[in-house]
């Protein structure tokens, strides 16, 4: 073997050698139960070593998510908070200029996201996590939930005692009714109109609900103000402004009556509502193997347990910290009736539907 030979062969070695040692580092972030080829997509990744997300979710709460991946596997997140319309647009804007950047939206705009798969801008991807989602959790590993946030009310506990609070969802219809003159333009809800937010949860209950209309109806009896944030509404329940605020997004309301002594949190025993932040994977992302590992992240018990630990309740049964998908029911009284990942989130997104929707809303709350 001439001297050329023998350097190539040492240096054949050491690649190999490198290349095992390599894999052989990734091969111990693998968690249990994964397969074992799952190394190679852990080293895929952190060669791509960037995940791009869209998002709807403030950096703040997602902020133990991102610190636990990044502090996993080195892998650097570009983190865009661009509001639920705007992660939507910019993906289909991107795809169109055929310059995609994002990986992964995140978003709670479940009719947004729905959409999106239904126009093909989603990737399927199994993940080895979805075994340990509840049915409803997932769409065909196209789409997957990650929180369960519950939909509820806020009130002002100086000006309405607990026990006066309506137990069931009728009763709160009820409530409206008898307690008119006391509520009169101190109700305030979601602006469908305005708010994403709003129309998720409104034609949600428009077709769960036969009643949800009464519900409007009563509303717009008492003279309910419309509000385009939860944040909005909050701040006037506990100036007093407002009595009660309906439809608002619970998962925020459990925080925030930790730092508001005279605010209440309150759900329906029968019927409480709950939306997902649902993540999907964009068909064409640059860094493919960094996003199917962010999900598989996401959707573990790890990153479930950073998620709740920020506020943002587990879909899954089996974190302790914060509340996961069981206790969260129980907090609200055993009605917790999350929106399915499926083809129904779409059916008002329908132009024709959405203005009809929208007319018909206006019409039963008198604007």
């Amino acid at each position: 073997m001439t001297f050329v030979s023998r350097k190539l062969s040492r240096l054949g070695s050491f690649t190999a050698i490198s290349a095992a040692m390599v894999l052989s580092a990734a091969a111990q972030d693998v968690p249990a139960g994964y397969p074992a080829d799952y190394a190679k997509l852990i080293e895929a990744a952190k060669a791509e070593g960037t995940v791009s997300i869209y998002t709807s979710t403030d950096a703040a709460q997602s902020q133990k998510l991102q610190d636990a991946f990044t502090a996993k596997y080195g892998i650097k997140i570009a983190y865009n908070d661009l509001g639920t319309n705007g992660a939507y647009n910019q993906v289909i804007s991107e795809a169109a200029a055929g310059q995609t950047t994002a990986d992964i939206v995140w978003s709670s705009a479940m009719d947004l996201q729905m959409t999106l798969i239904m126009d093909s801008y989603g990737s399927e991807y199994v993940s080895p996590e979805a075994a340990n989602l509840p049915a409803w959790a997932n769409y065909k590993n196209v789409l997957y939930a990650t929180t369960v946030e519950p939909i509820g009310a806020i009130y002002n506990t100086k000006a309405l005692n607990a026990d006066k609070l309506p137990k069931t969802y009728s009763d709160m219809i009820a409530f409206l009714k008898d307690n008119k003159a006391e509520l009169q333009g101190k109700v305030a809800t979601f602006d469908p109109e305005k708010s994403g937010s709003g129309f998720l949860h409104d034609s949600n209950d428009a077709r769960k609900r036969k009643d949800f209309w009464d519900l409007a109806k009563a509303m717009g009896e008492d003279g309910a103000k419309l509000y385009s944030s939860s944040g909005g509404m909050k701040e006037t329940v506990v100036s007093g402004e407002n009595v009660i605020a309906i439809n608002i997004i619970g998962s925020y309301a459990l925080n925030w009556v930790k730092e508001s002594p005279n605010l209440g949190v309150h759900f329906a025993s029968d019927y409480t509502p709950a939306f997902s932040r649902l993540a999907l994977i964009v068909k064409d992302a640059p860094h493919p193997n960094a996003a199917k590992l962010f999900v598989d992240f996401m959707l573990s018990k790890d990153g479930q347990t950073a998620l709740a630990e920020g506020g943002l309740p587990s879909v899954r049964k089996d974190v302790s910290a914060g509340l996961n998908i069981d206790t969260l029911n129980e907090r609200v009284g055993g009605g917790l009736k999350p929106i399915a990942v499926d083809e129904g989130l779409v059916e008002y997104m329908e132009p024709a539907k959405r203005v009809q929707f929208l007319n018909d809303w206006k019409a039963a709350i008198g604007r």
